[in-house]
């Protein structure tokens, strides 16, 4: 039939096409069908040999390299580069580093899986090309869990990321080096990603300030995605001013990513100085007291809520019954959107117009034949998500985002009176990281038990951020603020006036 690179089935091929879709033919009528498939197989040759539409990429670089154990002794550097952008622009002088699920051309990209490792992007994402526009410097690639999917630093192929303030304990996750790095003033400023609260918990655990800002606000273009509906990119940082600068940059439509609704950057650096005078925040009960909470964590949170009254901010304690049920709203969207889609849809699925990347949908896909390497957190995922799809029909996906609507009116509500919610981000500070060979419950319970306050505000698009308000013993404690659809400079007013009040390390539980 048909030459090119595209081939038309044969025979044999055809029915066993059919047999996966539950039809069966007489091999007559399978012949017309086959036959019948000789024009679109010629269209398919067609597109085969169009040059792809792909951003152009700028700005020289170099591959880089893996440093070793002596540059790299908490494990979170995946690759070190240079790539030096504009001559001038508000990030001249900043060093930042991507969490390694962002595509940046010719320099090595695994997104902390074994089954990607050898892949070298040939497109700069928009967050990429946005920095280096501003005059950053990208130095290079965090380490990231594998495939982003743990809220610990101890599932990455190439090894645990330790906790920036004491060696064994977990980084978080899932952008754990990007955390760490920043932490331990390694770079200026880091991207991270955010589905379940993955910037926000390695910020939370590094003692980091950590935005997911809302969702489409940062195009996402150029990133390997989880689920389109809950997947975030955003700034990590060591310090509010930086992170208000950096979401500055990163903000706004690329024209490329249909998950942007049209929200615009601000000047997020001009409130920085407002105080908190005059804010109205809501303290959400249901965040506290968690079977896992742990009451250090409590009481340094709660603690901090009592700062902002001294601030002279209005600070009441409010009830969202609807938030304890907010993990579970989020899971079948979590667990079966990603199978469908970052798993057997390679990477992006299909039934939307943004940019694909095709080169990493194409290597990419090649997981099925050493789906054994997956990681255990990833494993589990995919055999949730693939049992409710293949028993249910989706029928608890499709459910559960008919019930984001009733979640996200819940915070919605508050959010008419309050400018801000209040909460732990994560119940616990860090737990020691696995052993090599750690049973898998353990290394399942490590990667998933500090999900509950995070977790919703993936689902329902809020603005969150993780504020580093204090330590215990020796390890940082994050307070999430959580703001309206598109108030970022809202959440960066509060954090810097709560920054500027004191050192968030002397505060003590």
């Amino acid at each position: 039939m048909t030459l090119g690179t595209v081939k038309a089935p044969t025979t044999d091929q055809l029915r066993d096409v059919a047999a996966d879709l539950g039809m069966t033919f007489s091999d007559e009528d399978l012949a017309v069908h086959l036959a019948a498939l000789g024009p679109a197989v010629g269209a398919y040759n067609i597109i085969d040999r169009l040059p792809d539409e792909l951003p152009r990429v700028m700005y020289p670089r170099t591959p880089g390299y893996r440093p070793g154990a002596d540059e790299n002794p908490r494990g979170a550097w995946y690759v070190k580069s240079t790539v030096k952008g504009a001559a001038s622009g508000k990030l001249a002088g900043k060093t930042v580093v991507l969490k390694d699920n962002i595509c940046l051309a010719g320099v090595p990209m695994m997104n902390g899986a074994a089954t990607m490792e050898g892949y070298v992007p040939d497109v700069d994402a928009t967050v990429a090309t946005r920095i280096l526009d501003a005059g950053g410097t990208i130095v290079g690639k965090a380490v990231c869990e594998y495939f982003c999917f743990s809220g610990g630093s101890h599932t990455s192929s190439t090894g645990p990321v330790h906790n920036p303030h004491k060696m064994g304990y977990s980084a978080g996750g899932s952008s754990s080096g990007s955390a760490c790095l920043v932490s331990l003033g390694e770079v200026d400023m880091a991207l991270g990603g955010d589905q379940g609260g993955s910037i926000r918990m390695p910020s939370a655990y590094s003692g980091t300030y950590g935005m997911k800002p809302t969702h489409g606000l940062v195009p996402y273009t150029g990133i390997m995605p989880i689920e389109l509906t809950i997947d975030h990119t955003g700034p990590i940082t060591a310090n509010v001013a930086d992170n208000a600068l950096l979401l500055e940059v990163l903000a706004g439509p690329d024209g490329l990513d249909p998950r942007q609704y049209g929200g615009q950057s601000q000047d997020y650096s001009a409130g920085l100085k407002k105080g908190a005078a005059g804010l109205r925040i809501a303290v959400v009960t249901e965040g506290f007291g968690l079977a896992q909470s742990e009451a250090k964590v409590d009481a340094l949170v709660r603690a901090a809520a009592d700062k902002y009254k001294a601030l002279g901010a209005t600070v009441d304690v409010v009830s969202i019954p609807m938030h304890s049920l907010g993990q579970a709203i989020w899971l079948p969207v979590a667990a079966e959107g990603a199978t469908m889609q970052m798993m057997l849809g390679n990477g992006f699925g299909f039934n939307w117009q943004g940019l694909y990347v095709t080169s990493m949908l194409d290597h990419h896909s090649a997981w099925r034949t050493r789906a054994d390497e997956l990681s255990d957190t990833l494993k589990n995922t995919m055999l949730l998500g693939h049992y409710m799809v293949k028993h249910y029909r989706g029928h608890y996906y499709a459910k559960a985002q008919n019930l984001v609507r009733r979640l996200r009116a819940a915070y919605d509500t508050v959010l008419a009176d309050y400018d801000l919610l209040l909460m732990p981000t994560v119940p616990m500070t860090a737990t020691p990281l696995p052993g090599e060979n750690a049973p898998i419950a353990e290394i399942l319970a490590r990667a998933f038990e500090m999900l509950p306050n995070t977790s919703p505000f993936d689902c329902t698009h809020h603005p969150a951020m993780s504020i580093p308000c204090g330590m215990a013993d020796g390890l940082p404690v994050g307070m999430q603020l959580v703001g309206r659809m598109y108030a970022e400079a809202t959440i960066y007013q509060a954090a810097a006036a709560f920054e500027a009040a004191g050192d968030w390390k002397t505060y003590t539980a």
